[in-house]
């Protein structure tokens, strides 16, 4: 099940600029520069559609795209700020966690939180940490998807390990396309 339509509707600085839709959200969140635009242009089939950048930190705001599938079922697609590696100073930095901590916690309207995660680097403490603190307030009518991105730099071996230890997570490429499908099928299911 394709995106055939998508547009950007917003960016907001905090919860409280935000605006309500009638659509279910798809929240991407991970650590700076690990794909969270490229993966959104990519499921989109959309270049530009959010900016991505090679320098982290690039996504300041929380930026909203309505996303639109061939059986013309709607989607918001929310691009986070990464966490992480920015080059900001500490007081923008804590903005930024005060500002996400209450959209995360407060946006009912959130219903799939996708956790991109660089396949080349499971085990950052950055994470971990994310994971831990999404599970104190998810709640039973929302999911947790972990998305392993960068699968593409991988040699098979790797890649097999990966799977074998992360057996739920989804495993994707936004050069070579491995993996979106996958994961469009699966958000199609939130689609209304």
């Amino acid at each position: 099940m394709n995106i055939v339509d998508s547009k950007f509707l917003i960016s907001c600085e905090r919860y409280s600029q935000t605006c309500e839709y009638e659509f279910c959200e798809i929240v991407f969140l991970g650590r700076s520069n690990v794909g969270k635009s490229s993966l959104i242009n990519a499921l989109a089939n959309r270049n530009g559609l959010a900016k991505s950048s090679s320098t982290p930190g690039k996504t300041q705001l929380i930026n909203f795209f309505e996303v639109t599938f061939a059986d013309k079922n709607k989607l918001i697609f929310v691009d986070l700020p990464g966490f992480g590696y920015a080059k900001v100073s500490k007081a923008k930095k804590y903005d930024w966690n005060k500002n996400l901590s209450e959209f995360l916690q407060k946006r009912k309207q959130i219903k799939c939180f996708i956790h991109l995660i660089d396949s080349r680097h499971t085990n950052l403490e950055i994470d971990e940490n994310l994971y831990n603190y999404l599970n104190q307030f998810i709640t039973d009518e929302q999911e947790y998807i972990r998305i392993f991105t960068k699968i593409d730099k991988l040699n098979q071996s790797e890649l097999v390990k990966l799977k074998a230890k992360f057996k739920s997570g989804i495993f994707v490429s936004n050069v070579n396309k491995k993996g979106i499908e996958q994961l469009l099928e699966k958000l199609h299911d939130y689609a209304k």
